[in-house]
């Protein structure tokens, strides 16, 4: 299962799990990313940090490091 480090910008990817220990887990979940959510990659940097995606309505910016902690599926449309 890819990560949404690896996501290409302009795709839609559904969050099929989260990792990272309990701070990260809580801080991720804390701004909108949890399992099941949409999430649209709208742009990454030319050096892969950070990642701006629209969760729920919303421009979040992660940094490489949380993107990698959040595993993701394509959404078949």
């Amino acid at each position: 299962m890819k990560t949404l480090k690896q996501a290409k910008p302009g795709e839609t990817v559904r969050v099929a799990r989260l990792g990272g220990d309990g701070a990260v887990k809580r801080r991720i979940m804390d701004m909108g990313i949890t399992k099941g959510v949409e999430v649209y990659v709208r742009k990454v940097a030319p050096l892969g940090d950070p990642v701006e995606v629209t969760v729920r309505g919303y421009e979040l910016t992660l940094r490489k490091a949380d993107a990698d902690n959040i595993e993701v599926e394509e959404v078949v449309a």
